[in-house]
């Protein structure tokens, strides 16, 4: 006797091999998926700023505060990080496309052309004009995922600089979310 709810199903025969996704066809489809947009900074042994537009940022716990963020390992941003053993996330808002295009161009002379600040005890520079919150953070652990690193921070300050909206990515294009005040009708 069967109990009630229960299904019977005949054995399904073995799935067959599937076929790995090329990187190209990945890309396509997490393309689509929008997200926020930051800008990871650090301040080098050698005194130097360091920086990289990214897009992978996320919050792991709020006791304590941690969060994660994904940085090409053979970038000299992440061999920063790294040495240093903390860094600084700057959460863009929406007027701050100019700032992540520069960043994610690799120009040398990137930390020229755009204002920035450092807290007395901050580990990298803060681009408080394009920014609405910056966090710094301690690194807590990182492990090397193909190319890239995934790197975990304990966040030791973080502020917000202002109401905008953040700046979002996705679709391949820059986007804001609507002001969460404004009501469409």
């Amino acid at each position: 006797m069967t109990a009630p709810g229960v299904r019977h199903t005949l054995p399904l025969p073995a799935p067959a091999p599937a076929r790995q996704t090329t990187s190209a066809e990945f890309r396509s489809v997490m393309a689509t998926l929008p997200t926020g947009v930051a800008i990871v900074t650090v301040t080098g042994a050698d005194g130097r700023p360091y920086g990289m537009t990214c897009s992978t940022v996320s919050s792991v716990a709020v006791a304590p505060p941690t969060l994660l963020v994904c940085l090409r390992s053979a970038s000299p941003t992440c061999q920063a990080v790294l040495a240093r053993g903390g860094f600084t996330v700057n959460l863009l808002h929406r007027g701050a496309q100019s700032a992540a295009e520069l960043f994610a161009s690799g120009a040398p002379d990137r930390f020229d052309r755009i204002g920035w600040d450092t807290a007395p005890d901050g580990a990298g520079p803060q681009l408080t004009e394009h920014a609405h919150a910056v966090l710094d953070c301690d690194l807590a652990r990182s492990l090397e995922v193909a190319d890239h690193h995934v790197v975990i921070g304990t966040v030791r300050a973080s502020r917000r600089l202002g109401s905008e909206p953040p700046l979002l990515y996705g679709f391949r294009r820059y986007s804001a979310w609507q002001d969460p005040g404004h009501r469409a009708g």
